[in-house]
């Protein structure tokens, strides 16, 4: 049937369900019809015969509810204690293994352990670490003459040694040749620590292991290691000397062992434990070439070679002086060509040839360009004071030079530092 808006009549749901679990109710509550065939229950209110009440479905709910919530948390729980704990209560790292003792004579820490009771920080006139040195036989100290003179600004300055123990005593300037940039000073007290074992530079090879020892900016007991990346470089470290000391060259041994101000005057040494050189100068980036100063080590470090300073080492502690060989001229520091020039008379300067003296003695004269010395051949001006230097004064010598284009060659004696001061 419809309505009167032409909507059907809403359907007659009072039999469509019943609660089972509902004790007014039977399952059937409208009349059977007579005739049926359909029989009615065995009693109004009896449940059906199968199928759980309600109640019991929601007891059974909630009892699974709560075993999965109970089950969930342990196992999260234990997985989060694990994630927390990372690691079960019986984790180990192992136990410390033995603290080595020793280590082998040859390894950079075995040298080290040897070399090290032989080197010194010095300071000069109070300065906190202005430079090293190493011991030698008789309880000398070998350094660098720029060291205990602050770069060539002080003379007589106050010396002080601190020793690898950390032990200080003053000490005495025994020598000191601008020439070579080598000095030799002596504690008051002898400490009784070992003299340092010299090498033999003219048997050094690119390639070579080498140690680099000293106090760069004051660290006392700093070793680096490194090789040797060049010999025979000719290095003229520093500008003009002052107080009109003589400028410095010597051949090198070139290093890419860290060198930095304060190692100056610090042994460079061999897989022996020998010492080849003595630390002088470094190049850089900016700054001075001598010191590093507004620079650090890139690398190039340069050494003097033991040999030279051993030669020096021990005219120093003889007669507190060294000898050297002079030409008695001046060299160009701004010639570009292949040889050493003699610098050009200029007006108001001193002679370039020194009056009297062995180059002036031979006809050599300004302008002249010497490409051949003692047998070697010269390619530039620290290479030739370094082969007059590596003459004794009074050696005979050819020298070959070009003058106007048209080569020449002439004998000459060669004179002394003492004599000639301001010469080469």
């Amino acid at each position: 049937m419809s309505d009167g808006a032409g909507r059907q009549g809403a359907p007659d749901l009072s039999g469509w369900y019943q609660d089972p679990g509902c004790p007014t109710h039977s399952s059937a509550s409208s009349p059977v019809a007579p005739g049926s065939g359909q029989q009615q229950p065995s009693g109004a209110g009896a449940p059906p015969p199968h199928g759980p009440t309600r109640a019991r479905l929601f007891l059974i709910a909630l009892i699974t509810a709560l075993v999965a919530a109970l089950t969930g948390g342990l196992v999260g729980g234990y997985i989060g204690a694990r994630s927390t704990a990372g690691t079960p209560a019986s984790y180990s790292l192992g136990s410390v293994p033995p603290a080595l003792t020793k280590r082998p004579p040859d390894s950079v820490a075995g040298i080290a352990a040897r070399v090290l009771p032989g080197v010194v920080m010095i300071r000069v006139d109070g300065a906190e670490g202005t430079g090293s040195g190493f011991i030698i036989r008789g309880g000398y100290i070998v350094t660098d003459t720029h060291v205990v003179t602050l770069d060539g600004q002080v003379r007589h300055a106050s010396l002080q040694v601190i020793f690898d123990g950390g032990q200080a005593d003053v000490a005495r300037l025994v020598g000191a040749d601008p020439y070579s940039d080598i000095a030799v000073i002596r504690p008051q007290r002898p400490m009784g620590f070992p003299a340092l074992p010299l090498g033999n530079s003219g048997s050094v090879e690119v390639g070579d292991p080498v140690l680099a020892f000293g106090s760069p900016l004051g660290l006392a007991n700093t070793v680096t290691s490194g090789i040797v990346s060049a010999v025979n470089r000719p290095v003229q470290p520093g500008g003009s000397g002052a107080h009109g000391d003589p400028q410095v060259y010597y051949d090198a041994i070139q290093t890419d062992a860290p060198i930095n101000p304060g190692n100056s005057g610090g042994p460079l040494v061999n897989a022996q434990a020998q010492v080849i050189g003595v630390n002088a100068a470094i190049d850089t980036l900016g700054g001075d070439p001598m010191t590093g100063a507004e620079g650090g080590s890139i690398g190039l470090g340069f050494a003097i070679p033991i040999n030279q300073a051993r030669f020096v080492a021990t005219e120093l502690i003889r007669t507190g002086r060294a000898a050297h060989a002079v030409l008695g001229a001046l060299i160009s520091a701004s010639f570009g060509g292949a040889g050493a020039q003699i610098a050009p008379s200029e007006a108001g300067r001193a002679p370039s040839v020194t009056p009297g003296g062995p180059a002036a003695l031979a006809g050599l004269r300004p302008g002249d360009v010497i490409i051949r010395f003692a047998g070697q051949t010269i390619g530039s001006g620290p290479a030739l004071l370094d082969a007059i230097r590596s003459q004794p004064p009074g050696a005979r010598v050819a020298v070959t030079f070009v003058r106007d284009g048209v080569t020449h060659t002439v004998t000459l004696t060669l004179g002394s530092a003492e004599s000639l001061p301001d010469a080469v």
